[in-house]
């Protein structure tokens, strides 16, 4: 049953991105385009979806457990670092690349769209670089930590 709700639940999500816009590139690069032949449009799209978004905030906040089941497990982090701002550089910068964020690039997988398919191998790419990175300097710093304590014996 939970598969079922993931599949419904996203294929409603794929259809509102489509329906909104998202998933067209040139759209996309027309909205970030402020100093040229801007379309507001889908200012629109991301203030409706904040609105979806807050409202859900709101009421998982109040509840233990998901309607399905799963534990309701809001982040608990408001910390503005400088791995959020370099991730939101890089993610936007990717974004005003292509025209395509993470969502709207698998809709436009799995509608067929062949230009997505470099966008996701790119996307995918990148998330295991991170996940490699992110290994290494936490093991870096764990050496570190350690040949530190090892000084001080």
């Amino acid at each position: 049953m939970r598969e079922l709700i993931a599949v419904l639940l996203g294929a409603l999500f794929g259809f509102g991105l489509m329906l909104g816009g998202m998933t067209n590139p040139d759209k996309v690069m027309s909205f970030l385009d402020v100093l040229g032949r801007w379309d507001p449009s889908l200012a629109l799209v991301m203030v409706g979806a904040i609105a979806m978004a807050a409202l859900g905030y709101r009421m998982a906040r109040h509840r233990t457990r998901a309607w399905i089941g799963d534990p309701v497990d809001i982040p608990k982090n408001t910390v503005i670092d400088r791995r959020l701002v370099l991730g939101g550089l890089l993610f936007g910068t990717g974004w005003g690349i292509a025209g395509l964020c993470p969502g709207p690039a698998l809709v436009n997988l799995g509608a067929g769209e062949r230009h997505a398919s470099l966008f996701v191998c790119a996307m995918l790419v990148g998330m295991l670089g991170h996940d490699y990175t992110s290994r290494w300097i936490s093991d870096r710093r764990a050496m570190s930590h350690h040949s530190s304590l090892e000084k001080t014996r």
